[in-house]
């Protein structure tokens, strides 16, 4: 059986949200058993952005002034976005743009591993499903981290993943939000895709 086939993510205890003014930030929290600075590598290097990552980078996003071109992974259409690296202290803080999203990921090295916490604000009807998907790439992050890689899981294919799903339901009660009735597709229970 496949690594893929027998993952399944968490409870939903990963996210929460902040508000301040009219904007809202989803900010989720990842114990993670590896050293910063390989956490670093996997959150700033292509290579490893397109093994997890929502978004394919065409350079690193390690050094600030670094200007970089984003392309969402799963859109319909292709979606590309230019950021500059506000930011890059390896490896405790990264802060840059993607699309409209403020990103802000901070590393602290916790008991020979590491305490990942990535902020990014979000509108509020789409909370939940970010906290699904992020959850479930910050999980994909720790398998190839730990040498068992699964595979990006993102877009569609997320959607369609049970465990997403599940994910979006827990964080939309936790959250006391109603997601909006997208994507169209829906999973009946017990359906396989």
């Amino acid at each position: 059986m496949a690594a893929r086939d027998q993952y399944a993510p968490g409870p939903a205890n990963m996210a929460h949200v902040q508000k301040h003014g009219d904007k809202w930030t989803l900010i989720l929290v990842k114990e993670l058993r590896h050293p910063p600075e390989k956490v670093w590598q996997a959150i700033t290097d292509p290579a490893h952005l397109r093994e997890w990552a929502p978004f394919d980078a065409d350079g690193t996003l390690g050094a600030a002034g670094m200007t970089v071109k984003l392309t969402t992974v799963g859109a319909p259409g292709p979606h590309v976005s230019e950021t500059t690296v506000t930011r890059a202290d390896a490896p405790h803080l990264l802060e840059y743009t993607w699309g409209d999203f403020d990103m802000r990921w901070q590393l602290e090295a916790e008991g020979g591993g590491t305490r990942l916490t990535l902020w990014t604000n979000i509108g509020r009807p789409f909370i939940a499903m970010g906290a699904a998907g992020w959850h479930i790439c910050l999980d994909v992050l720790d398998h190839l981290l730990s040498g068992t890689p699964i595979g990006r899981l993102v877009g569609p294919d997320a959607v369609k993943f049970g465990g997403w799903q599940r994910l979006n339901a827990e964080y939309a009660k936790q959250f006391g939000i109603v997601s909006p009735n997208w994507p169209p597709m829906r999973i009946k229970e017990g359906e396989s895709i």
